[in-house]
């Protein structure tokens, strides 16, 4: 605005995500949840709690909630190191998120059972998640810097990958269960290719229900991360329904086109697990 002055240290570049933080008739105040012992209590109990819910339920192995909040308290302090050391760069930065991608297409072709098939998860799940990050870095909505790109980024390759584990998992449940339809749609001089089809077609929309349901009821039933975060970093609760609509928004989108490419190559027998490569010969 003419007349109005940066404060100092601020580039002019940053003006359009700056901005709108000051455009607020409250100020919020941030809030802090520093490691130390209440923390330490508080994860303590809660894990207790936890267990003791295995015990009086009989629940099998209790001891699974203990490794997992082990392996998560271990996931997530090296994480804060790392993203530490590389947020000020955008080219580290963007090389700590190709290494959280690359782990995301391992760890669900292992959940689909076809760790020979990622090149067609990846894929799958770059023809969703880059055109999102496009819209969302070109039209400026957050700038092309680390501190922003590693939390959006992260969210949405995150449910991309969520996105692609249920829309396969669906499929090839179908497959495995609807396997004389697939013979009768041969006897009848269909390719492989249209075979498929109609028994996958059926079962992508129900791995995309999680998805929907959570934009459905953010706000209402559930407030997600990211309103959070950006409530717990002093932002105002208009702030932070603006950042969540936006990550919703985008991972519904980053979802579905990922769905539409996993079902098209599963179709086309690029993306199958051994047993049902084997099965669905032509």
């Amino acid at each position: 605005m003419q007349g109005s002055s940066l404060p100092e240290g601020i580039p002019a570049t940053e003006i359009r995500w700056v901005a709108p933080l000051s455009l607020t008739r409250h100020t919020f105040v941030g809030v802090s949840i520093d490691p130390g012992w209440p923390v330490a209590i508080a994860v303590t109990a809660l894990l207790l709690l936890t267990v003791a819910a295995y015990a009086v339920g009989r629940l099998p192995q209790p001891g699974q909630t203990v490794v997992a909040m082990a392996r998560a308290t271990g996931q997530l302090s090296l994480a804060a190191l790392i993203i530490t050391s590389v947020v000020a760069s955008l080219w580290r930065s963007v090389a700590l998120l190709t290494v959280m991608f690359g782990i995301a297409v391992v760890t669900t072709t292992r959940r689909i059972g076809a760790p020979r098939a990622w090149p067609w998860a990846t894929f799958a799940m770059l023809a969703g998640l880059l055109p999102v990050m496009a819209i969302v870095v070109l039209t400026g909505t957050i700038p092309l810097q680390g501190i922003a790109l590693i939390p959006i980024v992260g969210i949405l390759a995150g449910n991309t990958m969520n996105g692609h584990t249920l829309t396969c998992r669906r499929a090839f449940e179908g497959l495995r269960e609807e396997h004389e339809s697939y013979e009768a749609y041969l006897a009848l001089g269909f390719t492989r290719s249209q075979a498929i089809a109609p028994i996958i077609h059926r079962r992508v929309p129900e791995a995309l229900i999680p998805g929907l349901d959570q934009v459905r009821t953010a706000g209402v039933v559930t407030l997600p991360g990211a309103f959070i975060g950006v409530l717990l970093g002093g932002g105002s609760p208009a702030q932070a329904a603006a950042a969540q609509v936006l990550v919703l928004v985008g991972i519904m989108a980053a979802q579905s086109i990922t769905a539409v490419t996993a079902e098209r190559f599963i179709r086309e027998a690029r993306l199958l697990p051994p047993d049902l490569r084997a099965a669905l010969r032509a």
